[in-house]
């Protein structure tokens, strides 16, 4: 009886750390991580390359809005794709399923309008710290991927990518943000951008943003575009790519493969390019 027990306690372990696919979505594996700066517990889901691909050393590129019910599923597909199609370079794709977005994607805000959005906003701080001091480091001791590390968003998830970008730079290498909601609190992120910017003349990183036919954020994202031209950082690669053709609801996953392969490239060289884009092609300078 205790042999038995004991084999059927550990059975939900060992399946959630067994690779496998459902509904469409490419082989993962997912496990529980119990959070200290959240208080409760989030299933995180973890694309693996294809079985020949060793997962020590790869680069890793994490989401919010990470559920099988929510954003991974086509993400992780687009990458399986790019990288059996030789497109996209191999790594790892890690998806955070969401208990409370809009309190996790949120700065503090000023603006009564922005609080009545959900029950509790503001918590990014906490969220990012849950990514640095827990999520990551527990991805480092499953896998030993790269020093590499990415994020990718959309909507409030790009706003928290940019925020990140500005609040804790040092924590991803490569930043993708599409149509991220820079209107929260009143547009801080963008307006504070310039003075942010001359704090961080060493940052090194590669940015994708990406906005669609939003009067409340393509302003902001053209602005802040404007910003980082000005501020001329030389280790900061920025990829602008203003999209009119597209809505909110159809940009991520319109823009996901190409953002990836600007940031993935199979081909050598660095990855993203600093500029303004026209429609639908980004222009480097």
């Amino acid at each position: 009886m205790t042999f038995l027990r004991f084999l059927l306690l550990a059975l939900p372990a060992l399946a959630c750390s067994t690779p496998h696919a459902a509904d469409g979505v490419p082989p993962h594996e997912n496990f529980q991580l119990e959070s200290r700066h959240l208080h409760e517990s989030r299933t995180i889901n973890v694309y693996l390359p294809p079985h020949d691909v060793k997962t020590s050393g790869l680069p890793v590129l994490y989401m919010p809005d990470g559920g099988v019910a929510e954003d991974f599923p086509h993400v992780a597909a687009t990458v399986d794709a790019g990288i059996r199609e030789g497109r996209i370079t191999p790594l790892l794709v890690v998806g955070i399923e969401n208990t409370q977005r809009r309190r996790d994607m949120t700065g503090p805000t000023t603006v009564d309008s922005d609080r009545q959005i959900a029950p509790v906003v503001g918590g990014s701080a906490a969220f990012r710290a849950f990514i640095a001091d827990e999520l990551i480091p527990e991805i480092e001791r499953r896998y030993q991927p790269g020093p590499s590390r990415g994020i990718i968003g959309e909507s409030l998830a790009g706003l928290f990518v940019v925020e990140t970008l500005f609040e804790q730079p040092e924590l991803f290498d490569r930043y993708i943000a599409l149509s991220p909601s820079l209107w929260w609190n009143d547009a801080a992120l963008t307006e504070s951008a310039a003075a942010r910017l001359a704090r961080l003349r060493g940052l090194d990183a590669s940015v994708y943003i990406a906005w669609a036919d939003e009067s409340n954020i393509g302003p902001q994202a053209e602005a802040l575009t404007a910003t980082v031209r000005r501020a001329a950082l030389p280790r900061l690669r920025w990829t602008a790519v203003p999209r009119p053709d597209l809505r909110h609801d159809t940009i991520y996953r319109t823009l996901e493969n190409e953002a990836v392969r600007n940031l993935y490239p199979t081909s050598p060289g660095r990855a993203g390019s600093i500029g303004a884009a026209e429609q639908g092609a980004p222009t480097a300078h």
